[in-house]
């Protein structure tokens, strides 16, 4: 009899172990799971915040880039003028035609670093650190047949006031500009990669 007891009790030790086991190996799993589900968001973390930095540095340039085109027309000294943008002008990153995109449209030129080293000469803007560039196409959205035509064919903005119509004087016609766009690609630390994209009008 005390035998039995013996034995019965060192089976039930045995389970016991094996249970604890297999619990242990459980809470490892957990443990390492968590511990890579901590630095997957930390990471992500991380890199939307070298997004977000990366969008308020496009956000400025877009900015500088525009306030030049529309007063000096010359971005960067390209040698664009105000008053003649019926021509592409390579130093000045510059199409007077509506340029391909992609399906997200962004131009297709700044997809591929061979086609805008090839298309344009105007240098990458420096970010506010060494490892952030920023790269800018400017195209004016007219189709090709008009680059030395008037910009009739041209996306314009009609100007027209918004509101009622009971003091508007039908007779005199709204002021006209043709619309131009400008597409930034900004590339940062971490192989970060940002597009920002933005319209504007200069009076012709």
């Amino acid at each position: 009899m005390n035998r039995f007891r013996f034995a019965s009790a060192a089976r039930q030790r045995g389970v016991v172990l094996i249970f604890s086991l297999i619990v242990l190996l459980i809470l490892a799993i957990g443990a390492v799971a968590l511990l890579r589900s901590v630095d997957s968001s930390l990471l992500s973390a991380g890199n939307l915040a070298f997004h977000r930095d990366l969008v308020n540095q496009a956000e400025q340039a877009v900015a500088s880039v525009m306030t030049e085109f529309r007063t000096t027309g010359l971005p960067l000294g390209g040698g664009l003028t105000t008053t003649n943008t019926t021509a592409d002008v390579q130093t000045a990153n510059y199409s007077a035609t509506t340029l391909p995109t992609n399906s997200q449209g962004v131009p297709l030129v700044l997809l591929d670093n061979a086609a805008f080293a090839a298309a344009y000469t105007a240098a990458d803007l420096a970010g506010r650190t060494s490892d952030v560039t920023i790269r800018y196409v400017i195209d004016r959205l007219c189709a090709p047949l008009t680059v030395t035509a008037s910009s009739s064919t041209c996306v314009q903005s009609t100007g027209l006031p918004t509101g009622g119509t009971a003091n508007r004087n039908t007779a005199v016609a709204p002021p006209s500009a043709t619309i131009y766009r400008i597409s930034v690609r900004i590339d940062g630390p971490r192989s970060t990669q940002a597009f920002l994209q933005t319209t504007f009008t200069k009076p012709d």
